[in-house]
C-alpha cells in the first residue's frame, strides 16, 4: 500500500487542523436503481425474509398468473440529489472543513448533472458507480469527476459495455478514463461477494479484474457499510497491488457517510491527483464502531421510511420499489398492489412505522449487538 494514512476519529489527540477539506465519496440518490434479487440470498438465512418472499410470490402469482422474478425489480434510495449533497456537505462542515462531495448512483449520472445546473453546487463532480461484469459475477467501479463535456458519451459506452461485455472494449474504456488526469477510478467494496457466487469464485474474478486491468484502477475502497473484517482484507489487497485506499461511505439512506477522505486541497481534481500519486488520508468516523448489524438494520428502516417531502412525490416505500412485469411495463409496487398489498408486506410496513418512532430508533442504537472491532 502506498502512502495511505488511516485516522480514527475516536483516537486521543485526533485533529483535522492540518487539512482543508473533507471528501465524501460513494453515496446514492433517488436516481440510483438498487437490485431486489438480494432477497433470494437473504431468504436462505432469515425466516422473516423467507416468509415475506413466499407470501409476496403467492399473491403475485394469484393476481398475475405468472411467477415473480425479483431480477426484474429495483428500489431507489429516498434522497433527492440536493438533499443527498446537503447531508454529506453538512457533516463535513461540522468538522470545520470545506466539503467535496461526489455522488455515485448506479450506472447513471443524473444526480451530479442536475446539481451542476445549480450555482451553489456547480462544482460537484460528475461521478458514477459503474457495474462491471467479470466471469460469473460483477464488480462496482466508482468513477469520479468525468469530463463534463464528454460525460454523457462516456456513460453511454459504459452502459453499452455492461449490457454486452467484451474484454477488449473494457480496456479501451478504462484506458480512456485513466488518460484523463482529473478522473479517479476506485474499486468499490472489492471483497464483498455481492452476487453470491461463493468466496472462491469471487476471488478468482477479482484477481482476473486486477490482473488484466489493474493499471487503470487508481485506488481500493474502504466501505462504510461493510464489516471491518472485509475492510482489513481490502487494505491487504491494496498493499498487494500497490494501490492507496480511499473512503467510500456507500450511503443509501439519510445518515451521512461514516468514512471520509481528508485533504489539504479544496479542489476535487487536485484531490484526485493526490490519490493517483498514491497519497490518501482516510477518516474512519466514530459511528463506524457501532454494531454492523445494527447499522444495517437502521439503514433499512430509513430506506423504507415515509418521506412527505420526497423529491418525486414517492412518499411511502412501495412508491419507491419498481418491477417490470410480463408486458414489459415498469410499475411501482403501489401501482401493482393498489390498496391491498400482501399480508406479510402490510405487517412489515406496520413494523417499520413503529421502528421509525424516536424511542424505538434509540433502542435499536443501544441494542446489545456486538460492536465493530476496528483494529489495523
Amino acid at each position: 500500500m502506498k502512502a495511505t494514512r488511516i485516522h480514527f476519529q475516536w483516537s486521543p489527540g485526533f485533529s483535522v487542523e492540518s487539512f482543508r477539506a473533507g471528501v465524501s465519496l460513494h453515496s446514492h440518490t433517488l436516481h440510483s436503481r438498487e437490485p431486489l434479487d438480494f432477497f433470494y440470498r437473504g431468504a436462505k438465512h432469515s425466516w422473516l425474509v423467507r416468509t415475506l418472499l413466499r407470501e409476496t410470490e403467492r399473491q403475485y402469482r394469484a393476481h398475475n398468473g405468472a411467477d415473480l422474478n425479483l431480477a426484474r425489480g429495483w428500489w431507489t434510495p429516498p434522497l433527492a440529489p440536493l438533499d443527498a449533497y446537503s447531508v454529506e456537505a453538512g457533516q463535513i462542515k461540522t468538522l470545520g472543513l470545506s466539503p467535496l462531495v461526489s455522488l455515485t448512483d448506479h450506472d447513471n449520472i443524473e444526480a451530479p448533472s442536475s446539481l451542476q445546473a445549480v450555482d451553489a453546487t456547480r462544482k460537484v463532480p460528475i461521478s458514477i458507480e459503474w457495474t462491471v461484469p467479470i466471469r460469473d459475477t460483477f464488480f462496482h467501479l466508482g468513477v469520479h469527476n468525468l469530463a463534463p463535456l464528454r460525460a454523457r458519451s462516456i456513460v453511454s459506452r459504459m452502459q453499452e459495455w455492461t449490457a454486452r461485455p467484451q474484454p477488449a472494449a473494457l480496456r479501451e474504456i478504462l484506458a480512456g478514463l485513466h488518460a484523463s488526469p482529473g478522473t479517479l477510478a476506485v474499486l468499490n467494496h472489492p471483497i464483498w461477494d455481492e452476487k453470491g457466487v461463493g468466496a472462491a469464485a469471487h476471488r478468482v474474478a477479482l484477481l482476473d479484474l486486477l490482473g488484466k486491468f489493474g493499471e487503470y484502477i487508481h485506488a481500493i475502497e474502504l466501505n462504510g457499510l461493510r464489516p471491518w473484517i472485509e475492510n482489513r482484507q481490502a487494505i491487504l489487497l491494496a498493499r498487494t497491488w500497490a494501490k492507496p485506499v480511499v473512503s467510500g461511505g456507500d450511503r443509501h439512506a439519510i445518515e451521512p457517510n461514516v468514512l471520509l477522505n481528508l485533504t489539504s486541497t479544496t479542489h476535487f481534481a487536485e484531490f484526485v491527483a493526490q490519490v493517483r500519486d498514491g497519497h490518501s488520508d482516510v477518516l474512519i468516523g466514530s459511528g463506524y464502531r457501532g454494531a454492523h448489524i445494527g447499522r444495517i438494520v437502521q439503514s433499512v428502516i430509513d430506506v423504507l421510511g415515509t418521506y412527505d417531502s420526497h423529491g418525486l412525490g414517492w412518499r411511502e416505500w412501495p412508491d419507491r420499489v419498481f418491477y417490470t412485469s410480463e408486458d414489459g411495463k415498469s410499475r411501482s409496487l403501489s401501482q401493482i398492489w393498489g390498496t391491498q398489498p400482501p399480508a406479510a408486506v402490510a405487517a412489515l410496513t406496520a413494523c417499520l412505522r413503529l421502528a421509525g418512532r424516536a424511542p424505538v430508533r434509540q433502542a435499536l442504537r443501544t441494542a446489545a449487538w456486538r460492536p465493530e472491532q476496528v483494529v489495523l
